[in-house]
């Protein structure tokens, strides 16, 4: 991987279950797993995307006692994961962070392929192997990414397929998945 890649937790805009546009709550469980895989697979940065102030002062809490309060002591490696959380707003002050829209490569993950195109995760390898701008990839909570994100990406992963008809895995562990496929080396 030759350039900065990022992963973001998006609360909003994402859908409910009747396809809807809505704002979910942030979870402890979501922010502690995905730093510790996000970091694990080379990611600079995790940003937690909410609109609600009190929603991103929980974050922030949970961030300053892993990283700086009496967490860091008990538990030194969950300090390691948790320096990336960025805590942010809006998907813009995300971008921003990593240099302004125009600048970044933004990517979303598809639960499901039920229109538009996407990326195998072997030609998405190489795309990030070769790329010299920071890569965003975005996560949806609730039942997924709203129409718009999705519309506004530069490139849409395809789905994560299971074993067989059930797909309804967790945020966490699809984002695990995707880093996995998309940076860790190859098995011999």
């Amino acid at each position: 991987m030759t350039a900065r890649l990022a992963v973001a937790l998006v609360h909003h805009p994402v859908l409910d279950r009747q396809g809807d546009t809505v704002t979910t709550a942030m979870t402890n469980l979501d922010l502690h797993d995905i730093a510790r895989s996000a970091r694990t697979f080379g990611a600079s940065d995790f940003f937690i995307v909410h609109p609600i102030e009190a929603q991103r002062a929980l974050a922030t809490r949970i961030y300053e006692h892993w990283v700086q309060g009496s967490g860091k002591k008990r538990i030194p490696d969950r300090a390691t994961a948790l320096e990336i959380v960025r805590v942010v707003a809006s998907l813009d002050d995300a971008y921003a962070a990593l240099g302004g829209r125009s600048e970044v490569d933004v990517w979303t993950t598809a639960a499901s392929a039920r229109s538009g195109s996407v990326t195998s995760y072997a030609e998405a390898r190489g795309v990030l192997s070769r790329s010299v701008r920071p890569t965003c990839i975005l996560f949806g909570t609730g039942w997924g990414l709203a129409a718009e994100v999705i519309a506004g990406a530069d490139l849409r992963l395809e789905p994560i397929r299971g074993a067989g008809a059930y797909n309804h895995l967790s945020v966490r562990a699809a984002c695990a998945i995707t880093l996995d496929r998309l940076v860790a080396p190859a098995a011999d």
